[in-house]
């Protein structure tokens, strides 16, 4: 390997397995901690778990999130607002060095504005997934996708406008070829 490639190095190119299963441990043991804090805990109190510099990322709908502040202002507030009596199912959790990442789903009935939709008392799946990076014991980075399209749907509006992709899968449309 040349010097110039050096920059491109992963962590796998200087994995050692004992280090790689003790740091994975140790971020399951940081992110498992502030699940459970979610789930029993006031959002004020979760500072501990998140790091100073602590970035939400979201994907299109979402927003971006720098700092707990925002984070508790900007996600936290606004969902707890919109759904109540919330449950949150993890389905499947991975952790790997710094890095840990789940898929899940937050359940709730709509109580209150969402994306202007007002509430309708339905019952709401949100899927997610949750990729988390610690840093010096604590949450870092934090890049979601969460599923506002669903949610959309099962609030009754189509994002997609009826040309959502699940058309070719029912045969009510053709795809086009390419």
């Amino acid at each position: 390997m040349t010097e110039d490639s050096d920059a491109v190095r992963t962590d796998w190119d200087h994995v050692d397995p004992q280090e790689h299963v003790r740091r994975s441990a140790a971020t399951y043991r940081v992110v498992k901690a502030m699940e459970d804090a979610l789930a029993t805990d006031p959002p004020e109190t979760w500072t501990k778990h998140f790091h100073d510099d602590f970035t939400w990322r979201g994907n299109r709908g979402c927003g971006v999130k720098d700092g707990f502040d925002a984070f508790l202002r900007n996600w936290v507030h606004p969902i707890y607002a919109a759904f109540a009596d919330r449950s949150y199912t993890t389905e499947r959790f991975i952790a790997d060095g710094d890095w840990a990442a789940c898929t899940g789903v937050l359940e709730g009935p709509h109580v209150g504005e969402f994306m202007g939709i007002p509430p309708t008392g339905r019952r709401v799946r949100i899927p997610y997934f949750d990729i988390w990076r610690v840093e010096d014991g604590r949450i870092r980075d934090n890049p979601v996708f969460v599923d506002f399209a669903s949610v959309l749907a099962q609030l009754g509006r189509d994002p997609f406008q009826g040309q959502g992709w699940e058309a070719y899968d029912r045969g009510e449309r053709e795809p086009a070829q390419g």
